[in-house]
């Protein structure tokens, strides 16, 4: 009979078979109230899995990220039996749990209306109410294709369809509703109390704009109505922090449909902050000793075939050019050419680590429903650079990105990081020998600079472990923007070579990385994260010159251009406006400093200094007052 160990060590010997809620019951009550499921020797499984056998088992409530998550799925099935019950000639297709909730694909030729969110969560609630259980069944794969068939669940039939013959199907039935599901779930609808739908959107069966187009319910769900008013909240101070919105009012940039989608226009205040971050760019790769190349934007097709891009990134390239009996395409990636280079001559040990950065422009066939403002766009400038080094090497050149990443990352106003690194996949190419030598160079480097991380095992790319880097912004959202990636396909791939200390010629190792992810998503960030108040040094005015009357008008002109030609980005509002008027207009373009010239001012040569916080810093002198823009300018105050 089976024996169970719980986290803490402890056993509990039972003379019959248990289930994961027996055990919970026979530690107590309220840990039985709260089981949603359980961990058997690292398996998540039902509550009600039965346990015959000696086993480790781990209770999981809503306070685990695997309890969140089966809250999550279970009323994504939750929501998809509300419809059938509303909408009865509406098909399910599939319904995935995504960050910080789910949503499910129906079929349903009309649609969903906002009106219609309220009625299928209405009835949501009743469910959950009604605490129904969810109860777990198999099934044989050739009797659930008919089930869901004589069902009219053409889309779910064809899923199951596609499982091989032979294998049992895992069914999950809540009152009059059946879902294909793997699972686990939460024993019965009760335990579903604090949830919302969100949103409409389409989507394409399978993912592919071939197939006929469903319509996507998106909700949230959480353990309780405190997280869930907590996470509305973020979502509408996230929605006033849009960055597709604040660029349009502030006049940052643009996407022109007669261009096409996913193609970024930098209008000229957008284009001043994007110099700023890219002066500071190349300022902090000069100093960490980078060297900089450009590349072309196109290449040979036979570039993208040896590179291997031409096979496994086919999807995501744009098809080829004929010109003069060759093929070009435009490029995905920089690191061919930076290997190009590398291989234009010979180099000896001694030459090593090269690092070569690039803002380089690159071109991705995304699909047009993919689409996001600046953070998912066709054409982007990644911020690249790639590290030719040794082996031996590897420790010190991944610590030396790791400090210029945070540096720059702290310096544009991100104080919390997420660090990661992921280990070797099942498919991966090179020896494990080198696999082993350069993940343990990874992860010492993360360890000497005293970082926290996790480890995703087995996540790393097929070429190479990483390290990624997620910032949190201003709110609590996590934006992945920083990798560092070895890699030991390329220089397979493009035969590179070094010339070792003992004349033998060896294959360098190429370490991918960049800081900022595109420059293009990253300003989509920063704008979100500073909801457009950005700091001085980056503010595309950094202070707007306010008359009060047209008396001003000349002095308005020579406090403009003395300050110009101190470098600060200063302009000036002569309007025949109230001033009231001007200050409103200016702080709600989130001006830094305002300064305004009434006949006092002028004939004193000072200036009246506000804020766009609305502090008044009293009058002062012009010089003063630029040698206080210029120390917070200088700085990069955040």
């Amino acid at each position: 009979m089976p024996a169970i160990t719980l986290p803490d060590g402890s056993r509990r010997e039972f003379d019959h078979p248990v289930t994961v809620l027996d055990v919970a019951k026979d530690i107590g009550p309220g840990l039985a109230k709260a089981t949603l499921a359980g961990k058997v020797d690292g398996e998540l499984v039902d509550a009600r899995h039965e346990i015959d056998t000696d086993a480790a088992l781990a209770i999981v409530t809503d306070r685990d990220p695997e309890g969140v998550e089966i809250i999550r799925h279970s009323t994504a099935h939750l929501m998809a039996q509300a419809v059938k019950q509303l909408f009865p000639d509406a098909q399910v297709t599939i319904g995935p749990t995504i960050e910080n909730g789910f949503y499910y694909d129906f079929a349903y030729d009309r649609g969903f209306t906002p009106e219609d969110l309220e009625k299928i969560e209405k009835r949501m609630k009743e469910l959950a109410k009604q605490d129904l259980p969810v109860e777990r069944s198999l099934m044989d794969r050739d009797e659930a294709v008919k089930y869901f068939r004589d069902m009219g669940e053409a889309y779910k039939a064809e899923i199951i369809a596609s499982i091989p013959q032979g294998e049992n199907i895992s069914l999950y039935k809540q009152g009059d509703f059946v879902d294909l599901c793997r699972g686990p779930h939460i024993p019965s609808t009760g335990k579903l109390k604090a949830f919302k739908l969100t949103k409409v959107a389409g989507a394409y069966w399978r993912g592919d704009s071939d197939n006929e187009m469903l319509t996507r319910i998106y909700g949230t769900a959480w353990p309780n109505k405190d997280q869930l008013k907590e996470h509305l909240d973020r979502l509408k101070e996230a929605e006033r922090r849009d960055h597709r919105k604040i660029g349009q009012e502030l006049d940052l940039f643009s996407i022109q449909d007669e261009a096409g989608g996913g193609l970024v226009f930098w209008h000229p205040k957008g284009a001043r902050i994007r110099r700023e971050i890219e002066k500071y760019w190349y300022d902090m790769h000069e100093k960490a000793g980078y060297d900089f190349v450009v590349s072309p934007h196109i290449a040979n097709l036979e570039l993208w075939k040896t590179s291997g891009h031409a096979d496994f990134y086919a999807e995501s390239m744009y098809e080829p050019m004929e010109d003069e009996h060759q093929s070009f395409q435009l490029k995905p990636m920089n690191c061919p050419f930076h290997v190009l280079m590398y291989k234009d001559r010979l180099h000896s040990y001694r030459d090593l680590p090269l690092r070569w950065a690039e803002m380089g422009t690159v071109y991705r066939r995304e699909m047009s429903g993919a689409l996001h403002g600046l953070m998912r766009v066709r054409g982007f400038t990644q911020d690249d650079a790639h590290i030719f080094c040794r082996e031996d090497q590897i420790e010190a050149e991944v610590m030396g990105v790791i400090d210029l990443t945070l540096e720059v990352l702290q310096t544009f106003g991100f104080e919390k990081f997420d660090v990661n690194l992921s280990t070797k996949p099942e498919d991966a190419v090179g020896s494990d020998e080198i696999w082993e030598h350069a993940t343990a160079s990874l992860r010492s480097a993360i360890e000497k600079k005293g970082l926290e991380y996790s480890v995703d095992e087995g996540g790393g790319a097929f070429y190479g472990p990483k390290i990624d880097i997620k910032i949190h912004d201003a709110i609590g959202r996590e934006w992945q923007c920083s990798t560092v990636q070895l890699d030991f396909n390329l220089p397979e791939r493009f035969d590179m070579e070094y010339v070792a200390e003992d004349n033998e010629r060896r294959r360098p190792i190429m370490i991918h990385r960049a800081l900022l992810g595109s420059v293009e998503r990253f300003f989509g960030v920063l704008i979100e994260h500073y909801a457009g108040h950005f700091p001085a040094w980056l503010a595309p005015v950094q202070a707007e010159v306010l008359t009060i009357t047209e008396r001003q008008d000349e002095y308005a002109r020579e406090v403009t251009k003395t300050l110009r030609a101190m470098g600060f980005r200063v302009e000036a509002d002569l309007r025949n406006e109230k001033i009231g008027f001007k200050i409103r207009e200016h702080t709600l373009k989130r001006v830094p400093y305002l300064l305004v010239l009434g006949d006092k001012e002028m004939e004193n040569g000072q200036v009246a200094v506000r804020t766009r916080s609305g502090e008044d810093l009293g009058v002062m002198r012009l010089e003063d007052f630029g040698e206080r823009l210029r120390e917070e300018v200088g700085s990069r105050q955040h």
